[in-house]
């Protein structure tokens, strides 16, 4: 297991998945994130922010598959540390930069982007945590830009979820319906041009081998049940996936500023 210091007592799910080595901790998984990336139909030198970058995985793959600049911020200091180490491994300290900062202080940022992408990101937010985020995404596209996002849909029982999520994820997850969403989005001058759902794929064991591939799912799934912390952790956010196997999904939204 990474990341020795976690407390994996309350840590946040995405950060003991993360320590267990999973790369792709979106619901809908890679293929969601595809059809968001074919969407947005990038162009080289096009720039993009990406919300809480994590290891910057995400913002590698993107400067090398579509050659945009990159700005990915990230809270987290340690994983800010990794990210950079990554870019530079990578090659692509001129198109990626990772910098410390707060989702809710966007302003901090200087400049405005053709794209802002953020998964996972507002579903682990409070009504009032969601609006002040998505005011500042607007703010930071240019316009005509466009807001690339991948979340938890909860097709019913709303307020039942975030009950239960909140208990085994650690965060004040906050997943809303398809129209809830799109409301959301509306009510922040963020206007939806496409979106799609699709059922939760998070800890599908197939969904994990097509995102991981066999031997880092292999290594993942080692990791866990060989920690007993993790192994307790990642069981109960199954079995709440499991209860809520009907109503839990993904949903991705592509909206112009």
């Amino acid at each position: 297991m990474t990341n020795a210091t976690l407390n994996f007592e309350t840590a946040p799910a995405h950060q003991i998945l993360a320590a267990a080595g999973k790369k792709f901790l979106r619901p809908g998984g890679r293929a969601a994130t595809e059809q968001l990336f074919e969407w947005a139909d990038f162009k080289a030198g096009d720039t993009v922010l990406e919300l809480a970058a994590s290891f910057g995985y995400s913002a590698i793959a993107l400067a090398q598959r579509y050659n945009v600049k990159v700005v990915g911020i990230e809270k987290n200091p340690e994983s800010v540390t990794i990210a950079r180490t990554n870019v530079r491994t990578a090659g692509l300290e001129n198109q990626v930069k990772i910098i410390a900062g707060d989702i809710f202080h966007l302003e901090a940022i200087l400049g405005k982007f053709d794209y802002v992408l953020a998964e996972a990101i507002l579903s682990m937010q409070s009504p009032p945590g969601k609006a002040k985020i998505l005011a500042g995404i607007h703010n930071k596209l240019k316009l005509g830009g466009k807001f690339l996002s991948h979340e938890l849909l909860a097709r019913d029982k709303e307020e039942e979820i975030h009950t239960e999520l909140a208990r085994v994820i650690r965060s004040n997850s906050t997943p809303l319906s398809e129209s809830h969403w799109i409301d959301t989005f509306t009510t922040a001058e963020l206007q939806v041009q496409q979106h799609q759902t699709g059922k939760m794929a998070l800890l599908n064991l197939p969904r994990m081998l097509a995102d991981e591939g066999i031997i880092n799912t292999f290594k993942v799934l080692c990791n866990i049940f060989s920690h007993e912390p993790s192994r307790k952790r990642v069981m109960k956010m199954r079995s709440v996936f499991h209860k809520y196997r009907q109503e839990l999904g993904y949903i991705i939204l592509c909206a112009l500023a």
